[in-house]
């Protein structure tokens, strides 16, 4: 596969065209993007903190920055961010992200959505993004944003269409759970496996129905592939066993399902001193009926919950992100984004997490000079 060579920042952001009239013009584009960058890596997590950040570090940001005009308002930043085209931001970001990580045969990744609830105004709904995560390496490939959670069904498709998934092993929630999106993932030569629930009735009641008969029957009767693993800590054990079967004529309408070759049951029990608890999901697959492959591709779709989300909200305080103006919130979450990635992609291995190295972003001009590809 022909790939691409990483980009520096600044030529990432030199694809994106200003948004702004010539005549009005103060501080170059690039560079106010470039500034924002760093003021996001060392622990700012407003417009208004990133300008009070590169005013005390105006004489480190000009040794590889010119500043003729010194450094922005935050209003500028603001005003900039909302003028931006989220879909030509978004494209720089995954030019970008292609020459990082070109290649995902190896990789799951997991797409889902998330909502940053502060980002509501009196006449608009909280911004919902919706993100392809590489979950071996921890990066966020791409964005899509979109207005509510219900539109992830039309979001989905267009931001499979942009990704280079040739090998890949796609996983997406229940709600990702339809034939068009099935039929995007296979276009683009990757495989899938997708949660079913009440949103496909007929296909769940067929799992379930299937299920009942195969407990209630000695397992060797029906051919199956099976792997368990158990997982011990914070005073709890956790166990899942994970059945795996081919006998897709059980099914209602599996052959709606592009590339279908098997479906899942994945038993979770949790134990603690205070209960015990029982979980069901299923899921159907283009994979090859192999339990282990399932329970571990099934596993990794959920580390975008802790590596993604939680970091987001956490390490980078989006659930309080209060920009508002036009495509602002948009542009800044997938700035945030982009930063957990320089933080992420770090071949030093250092104590911390993605918050305490932000701290140190802050702190030594070497490290931060480290993270931004300036040594």
């Amino acid at each position: 596969m022909e790939t691409e060579q990483p980009l520096r920042l600044s030529e990432v952001f030199v694809s994106i065209p200003d948004p702004r009239q010539p005549g009005k013009v103060k501080h170059d584009f690039v560079e106010l993007l470039v500034v924002a960058v760093n003021g996001v890596l060392v622990g700012a997590d407003t417009f208004e903190e990133i300008e009070l950040w590169a005013n005390e570090k105006q004489d480190w940001l000009r040794s590889y920055l010119r500043l003729q005009n010194g450094i922005p308002s935050h209003d500028t930043f603001g005003r900039v961010f909302g003028l931006i085209d989220p879909g030509q931001f978004e494209q720089a970001f995954r030019r970008w992200m292609r020459g990082v990580l070109p290649a995902l045969s190896a990789e799951v990744v997991a797409i889902d959505g998330k909502t940053s609830r502060r980002s509501a105004g009196i006449d608009a709904t909280a911004l919902h993004l919706v993100s392809a995560f590489a979950a071996g390496a921890g990066l966020v490939l791409g964005q899509r944003g979109t207005a509510e959670k219900s539109n992830e069904k039309t979001a989905i498709p267009e931001l499979l269409s942009t990704l280079a998934l040739e090998g890949a092993t796609v996983t997406i929630d229940a709600m990702g759970t339809q034939v068009n999106i099935a039929e995007a993932i296979r276009a683009r030569g990757a495989d899938y496996v997708l949660a079913v629930k009440d949103n496909q009735p007929k296909l769940a009641e067929s799992i379930k129905d299937f299920w009942s008969s195969f407990i209630a029957h000695p397992a060797a009767e029906t051919a199956h592939g099976f792997f368990e693993s158990v997982e011990k800590g914070h005073g709890r054990v956790e166990t899942r066993r994970c059945y795996v079967f081919d006998q897709l004529n059980c099914l209602s309408k599996p052959e709606q399902w592009p590339g279908m070759k098997s479906f899942a049951v994945i038993e979770s029990e949790r134990a603690s001193a205070a209960k015990t608890t029982h979980e069901l999901r299923l899921y159907i697959s283009s994979l090859a009926p192999d339990a282990e492959r399932m329970a571990v591709t099934v596993r990794a779709h959920w580390s975008v919950e802790n590596r993604l989300h939680w970091c987001m909200d956490v390490a980078f305080n989006d659930d309080q992100m209060r920009a508002r103006s036009r495509h602002a919130a948009h542009n800044l979450a997938a700035l945030k984004q982009l930063t957990l990635n320089l933080i992420r992609m770090d071949p030093v291995k250092r104590k911390g997490g993605i918050k305490a190295r932000r701290i140190i972003a802050a702190t030594s001009d070497n490290y931060r000079a480290h993270l931004l590809g300036l040594q």
